[in-house]
């Protein structure tokens, strides 16, 4: 039987100001990445999703981003690799001191939007991300986009990573990820993420936009948390991943 794990961006509402549906997702996946703050999320909703992820027997990880609430976390910014370094260890120790309280640890950090594709492909950025996840100790995993540099960068330095694909997103020839804005950058139709999922399970590949059979080798597979079908999107994956004989557990 094949196994994979579903991870899901989750803890992205901020005050009064609501996004997701975390209680209604949690049940479907098995990684959970959690909003530190910095492009969403404040310390009460870390603390309310640490406990959804902990009664559901889902692991814990850490969503660090660039400091960008108003855009979300999904504009480029200049930053260093120090400025990286940084920026994941005081977010990924934030969310680490909410799951020791809960009872539970830190499992992964996965980082987000824009901070997550500018350090794809850039190896200094890379390196520091991987650096930072090492000194949290403990064993924590790094997910990180399939086929990229981070993947390169994580296993010199020694530190363990799981290659991440993404059941809602389309892909671009060279295996990164197609603009949001693109026409088909983000996918709507549960079906199609469903099909586009075991296509990367079962046989390692992903069709690009253009058509293009890319290769990639999943170990999680990512659904985004803030698109309004997602509750849809993971009821039906697990769903057919359990037609398919498809386990799915955190790894």
């Amino acid at each position: 039987m094949r196994m994979i794990d579903i991870n899901c961006d989750m803890g992205e509402s901020y005050g009064a100001w609501k996004m997701g549906a975390d209680a209604e997702v949690m049940p479907f996946i098995s990684s959970a990445n959690i909003a530190c703050g910095f492009h969403a999320g404040d310390p009460a909703t870390i603390r309310k999703t640490v406990r959804l992820a902990v009664d559901a027997g889902v692991a814990i990880g850490a969503h660090p981003s660039l400091p960008d609430l108003q855009g979300f976390g999904r504009r480029n910014m200049q930053i260093s690799p120090q400025d990286m370094y940084d920026l994941v260890l005081y977010q990924a120790g934030a969310l680490e001191a909410f799951a020791r309280a809960a009872g539970a640890r830190l499992h992964h950090v996965k980082c987000h939007g824009q901070l997550y594709n500018m350090a794809a492909n850039d190896e200094p950025l890379s390196e520091a991300c991987a650096h930072a996840v090492k000194d949290l100790g403990g064993d924590v995993i790094l997910y990180a986009l399939s086929g990229s540099r981070m993947m390169e960068c994580a296993a010199k330095i020694g530190v363990r990573a799981v290659a991440e694909c993404f059941a809602d997103r389309g892909y671009n020839d060279d295996g990164t990820l197609a603009p949001r804005n693109k026409p088909g950058g983000l996918i709507e139709d549960e079906n199609k993420s469903v099909a586009q999922a075991l296509s990367m399970v079962e046989e390692g590949i992903v069709t690009s936009l253009s058509g293009k059979r890319v290769p990639v080798a999943p170990g999680t597979l990512c659904l985004h948390g803030d698109q309004p079908g997602a509750v849809a999107f993971a009821r039906a994956m697990r769903a057919a991943f359990k037609d398919h004989r498809i386990a799915v557990a955190a790894p």
